[in-house]
């Protein structure tokens, strides 16, 4: 089998999966992109299978400490592991849920969504990416899906040299159907929507902040297709507004809230202008805007995003209210992020108490030695009294 040859020091020897082009001391064997490959220490010994692609930043991702491959068996045993771990898991609801989340299930790329008898799947490597259709003959073997639906749309895919493209692999296109998420209804449409319309990874924060919302005025800032929203509202929340500068969001949102026969004001509007021109004040504010980087290069910009939305919540926010914040990039930690709330803090002249510690839901496992796994962060804070 091919392989690489790993320098001293990289960070595969410290429990990562991942290996960078600047770590390889030698590659032997002449491996095509896509290939499966060993991996091996400047001592020659084993140290595992990867997935290879020399085009991408990360050329090689490991998937066993042992030799390994990519056959059908492979990814039906690795599959039945990811559903093991949601059975397992507390809260998860295994008709509504992510069943494979990539790296933290040994299945570096893979991305399975189970939306009731319907799945979606992504492949962001371009090893997974060459063999999908064994990992859907793997999830026909296992779940009996009535549909399969490619969702490569994702802006990952042009540092693997894949082409973006949705496309049903399995199955009817179910068009757009409603599922029920912690007693809230959404409208999905996974093959022809432009989102599958929900962020799984956020449905446990959205029951959490709802226990807060009764009685209180309630702002959804980056509202998407309204998940914390419409939560509030079905919770007794006394007002509730919505903002989206996406239009197909704010329709998603409005269709959803008559579903679900709660009132909410929808409004398409720049969110950072918004909060800078807006005058009224609300009881509860939810920040949940999309990542404001993908790179380490962008973080300083990022940061400085984050701190504007937070100091103009801030001042939005009634005495004794409550602000609920969150990050899903996994370049800006928890504790920066932290610090980012606590600098606008100072500059708005608030003090805050946290009363809530967020983070993704356990179907999106987290795997300590691959901290890329872990992106999603949030904190809430009650406005402490004017000292």
């Amino acid at each position: 089998m091919a392989g690489l040859i790993i320098k001293p020091r990289s960070r595969i020897y410290h429990g990562h999966d991942w290996v960078y082009s600047s770590e390889i001391q030698k590659t032997f064997g002449a491996p095509e992109p896509g290939d499966v490959i060993s991996l091996k220490d400047f001592r020659d010994r084993p140290l595992g299978t990867a997935i290879y692609n020399p085009d991408s930043q990360i050329v090689a991702r490991r998937i066993s400490r042992r030799k390994q491959k990519l056959d059908q068996e492979f990814f039906e045993r690795r599959i039945q592991q990811a559903i093991d771990v949601r059975e397992r898991a507390e809260g998860v609801d295994m008709k509504l849920c992510r069943l494979v989340w990539s790296e933290s299930d040994a299945l570096p790329g893979v991305i399975v969504d189970c939306y009731g008898d319907h799945l979606v799947l992504q492949t962001l490597t371009l090893a997974m990416h060459q063999r999908r259709d064994i990992i859907v003959a793997a999830l026909l073997t296992l779940l009996e899906p009535k549909t399969i639906i490619l969702r490569n749309d994702s802006p990952m895919l042009k540092a693997e040299g894949i082409e973006q493209e949705v496309t049903l692999l399995h199955g009817e296109n179910p068009g757009p159907f409603v599922v029920d998420a912690n007693g809230v209804l959404f409208e999905v449409d996974l093959l022809d929507g432009q989102k599958t319309g929900l962020y799984l990874d956020q449905l446990d924060a959205h029951a959490a902040i709802a226990k807060l919302a009764k009685g209180k005025k309630v702002l959804d800032v980056f509202c998407n297709q309204g998940g914390f929203a419409l939560a509030c509202a079905k919770a007794g929340a006394a007002s509730v507004t919505a903002v989206d500068v996406s239009e197909s969001a704010i329709a998603a949102t409005n269709r959803n809230a008559e579903l679900n026969g709660v009132e909410i004001e929808a409004i398409k509007h720049n969110a950072f202008d918004f909060l800078k021109h807006h005058e009224e004040t609300y009881d509860l504010i939810i920040l949940d805007p999309p990542s404001f980087t993908r790179n380490k290069k962008t973080l300083n910009d990022a940061m400085r995003g984050y701190k504007e939305i937070h100091l103009r919540g801030l001042k939005l926010l009634n005495p004794n209210g409550i602000i609920s914040t969150y990050c899903c990039s996994h370049h800006a930690t928890r504790e920066l992020f932290l610090q980012n709330v606590v600098q606008a803090s100072v500059d708005a002249k608030r003090t805050l108490r946290m009363i809530m510690n967020h983070g993704q839901r356990l179907d999106h496992p987290v795997l300590p030695a691959i901290p890329e796994t872990e992106y999603l962060k949030g904190f809430t804070f009650e406005l402490a009294p004017s000292r």
